[in-house]
């Protein structure tokens, strides 16, 4: 007998509400994307903010950075109290470190595109979150799902796509794919970069700024076997930025910002009040 409790949403309606459920629980966790308060790159021995410990880089091509506390810091690595100097593995690497700097703030080491490591602070209490209220998103719409071609790039195909935080300055992403789509009317050839074993669409349309955060929102994609995919626009989410200045999200490419309103998927994200947090 099948668990009513636990059985899969029975309709696509259904299934979309249970995603929504998850996506507002995902981003209040204590490393979710409203718990992280700083990220920040170690260029040269440094403290970071809000947190004990000095700070530095390693030798060029090893990853992560180098920690000096002491036992009165607190600062766990790996589980074990920090006391002189350790080496705080970055996610770049197969076993990357844990930081524990108290009962509600972590750490985690990242690696940019330029080889140089940063680390970001999350606070399981942090404002964010306290001020949390929901996710605004439109109602399930089947209208805007909708059915392109996939034609995979030589290998090597890049396109550049700019950061809020990077001045203007472009980073050329790998595209795997050209995806072709008819959307109102009218024939599209946008871009979505790697991410992972999936595909990630950034897209802006006429909803941004207005309904919808004004960066823009992605989409993740995967091919079909048969050459085509799928863009359900109702699994359209805000990008992490939305949710914290602390993220450095991409911004869409001229390709891939449309003039008409998709009315699917996420729309801002709000506080207690109902206004929007950021």
């Amino acid at each position: 007998m099948t668990d009513t409790a636990t059985a899969a949403p029975a309709t696509a309606a259904d299934r979309y509400e249970r995603f929504h459920a998850l996506r507002e629980q995902s981003v209040r966790t204590p490393t979710g994307f409203l718990a992280l308060v700083n990220t920040q790159w170690v260029s040269e021995e440094q403290t970071i903010w809000g947190v004990p410990g000095v700070w530095a880089p390693r030798p060029e091509a090893e990853s992560g950075l180098l920690l000096t506390a002491s036992a009165s810091d607190g600062i766990r690595v790996d589980g074990e109290l920090v006391d002189g100097q350790v080496v705080v593995r970055g996610k770049d690497d197969p076993a990357p470190g844990a930081i524990v700097f108290d009962d509600h703030t972590t750490g985690t080491v990242i690696r940019g595109e330029d080889g140089q490591y940063a680390l970001r602070v999350w606070d399981a209490q942090s404002e964010d979150i306290q001020r949390f209220g929901r996710i605004d998103a439109f109602p399930h719409n089947p209208g805007w799902i909708v059915t392109g071609r996939f034609t995979p790039n030589p290998a090597g195909t890049t396109v550049g796509f700019s950061h809020i935080k990077d001045e203007g300055a472009t980073r050329e992403l790998p595209v795997p794919g050209d995806i072709v789509v008819t959307l109102e009317g009218t024939e599209y050839r946008i871009a979505a970069f790697r991410d992972g074993n999936r595909l990630q669409l950034v897209f802006a349309d006429a909803t941004s700024g207005d309904d919808t955060y004004g960066v823009g929102r992605f989409l993740f994609l995967a091919p079909n076997p048969d050459g085509t995919i799928t863009l359900d626009f109702n699994y359209a989410v805000l990008p992490p930025c939305a949710f914290s200045y602390n993220f450095n999200c991409p911004m869409p490419p001229k390709q891939n910002r449309f003039p008409f309103r998709i009315e699917a998927g996420e729309k801002q994200v709000l506080d207690r009040e109902g206004q929007p947090l950021h």
